[in-house]
């Protein structure tokens, strides 16, 4: 008990820096904090910095749940290395024992009754909540009532290849081109040889998603937070007529991919927000497949596999594949599914840093409001109806309402998740 007391000083020691000196936000202290003692360490630790505290509870005396949070999350744990399931049970079990001896849970009526918790109770049958403080308390308990425990997978994939993929276009709301049509046949094939009787199907509201869709055969629901980023004033041209025409712009973007914001348009920073209903959707879904764009894919490929804004915009999302993201304890796997049909390679590099280059150009790195003037008097943007080489607008078959106002969720293994919960809910704040 000494050493475990010493290792949990230690990392208040981290938080402390972590919040003091590194500028850090949120600190989540992962331990078990069964007793008042070890409770009152934090708060005075706490006090002792005015830090706020919110404690986060999760009891569980339901035989069955215990019994498959074990199976599902302590074998792939790091404390049992090498050793088989029913002795990790056993030991398991053994453990949930010692802690009862001295356990004491939050206790709103007497002890606890001024602190600031919430009490998870059998994976979210019930819940009990006390003194909320401030926004990102009341964010945090908006999220955890939400989870909903149970195995899936979501597939993320691009729209076929477009016509403006294969002119080198960004944006627009261009159709599909002839192997972009290959493609949705061959996803339609995909869907039907993995027997993904209950899948759920979402797209953007653009039409190279919609027409990927429509050849599955089956419902699907268009969400419009899940359209492309929008490149403003650069909609619809190639990276080499925004070099020549907009040098500065196309500098500022190189220089920080992840905030930088195209003038009337958006970052990769505004879709991280503007996606973060989609995102907690799909935790709470079974399987669902996601028809959407490369950057929207980018985002949220990084939530799931825990990637940071410096990579995010990097991440590798070529046409023609499907990717397959199984959540699990302590990750999430990914299964990739080249379908074999040819597509142009819309992915661009890291640029080299050269500093000198870019001082030359630009002075210092500039945050932009969602719109900035530049020299050019046209800022009026053309709509994603009437892209370049679009022929006229037809109809496409009716597809479901939209989706209702969304609720925040995360896949939960009682507390062992509860650092990823919380760590990524944060990366969606800020």
């Amino acid at each position: 008990m000494e050493i475990r007391k010493k290792f949990a000083i230690v990392a208040l020691t981290d938080v402390k820096t972590y919040l003091s000196e590194e500028g850090g936000q949120i600190a989540v202290f992962d331990a078990t904090n069964t007793t008042r003692e070890r409770r009152e360490l934090i708060l005075n630790f706490a006090k002792d910095n005015a830090y706020k505290v919110f404690f986060v509870e999760s009891v569980c005396d339901d035989p069955d749940v215990i019994a498959e949070n074990i199976m599902d999350v302590k074998v792939s744990s790091p404390d049992y290395p090498e050793r088989d399931r029913e002795s990790v049970m056993e030991d398991f079990l053994k453990r949930i024992e010692c802690y009862k001896v001295t356990y004491q849970p939050l206790d709103p009526d007497e002890h606890d009754k001024n602190l600031s918790f919430i009490q998870v109770i059998n994976v979210g049958r019930s819940f009990l909540v006390n003194r909320v403080q401030d926004y990102i308390q009341s964010k945090i308990v908006y999220y955890l009532m939400n989870i909903h425990v149970h195995s899936h997978s979501i597939y993320l994939c691009r729209h076929g290849e477009s016509h403006h993929n294969v002119e080198g276009r960004i944006g627009g709301d261009s159709e599909l081109s002839e192997r972009g049509k290959e493609f949705a046949v061959a996803l339609k094939r995909f869907v039907k040889e993995h027997k993904l009787l209950d899948l759920k199907v979402w797209t953007s509201q653009l039409r190279r998603t919609i027409q990927t869709a429509e050849e599955l055969g089956i419902p699907y629901e268009q969400w419009k937070i899940l359209n492309e980023i929008d490149a403003g004033v650069c909609e619809e041209m190639t990276y080499k007529m925004i070099e020549e025409k907009y040098p500065e712009e196309y500098a500022m973007r190189d220089q920080d991919k992840y905030h930088y914001r195209y003038p009337g348009g958006e970052s990769y920073q505004d879709l991280v927000q503007r996606l973060e209903p989609v995102i907690m959707e799909l935790e709470r879904q079974g399987n669902v497949l996601v028809i959407c764009h490369q950057a929207v894919m980018r985002c949220l490929l990084a939530y799931f596999l825990d990637k940071g804004a410096d990579d995010l915009p990097f991440l590798k999302c070529p046409l023609h594949t499907v990717l397959k993201l199984t959540p699990v304890a302590y990750g999430c796997k990914v299964d990739v599914f080249d379908l074999g049909v040819e597509a142009i390679n819309t992915h661009r590099d890291r640029p080299l840093q050269n500093k000198g280059q870019t001082d030359a150009i630009l002075p210092a790195f500039l945050r932009r409001n969602s719109f900035t003037p530049l020299s050019s008097q046209d800022q009026i943007k053309r709509p994603r109806l009437y892209s370049v080489g679009n022929h006229s607008h037809t109809r496409m078959s009716q597809a479901p309402t939209l989706p209702k106002p969304l609720v925040i969720s995360y896949y939960w293994n009682i507390t062992e998740q509860c650092y990823q919960v919380l760590s990524r809910l944060f990366f969606s704040l800020f």
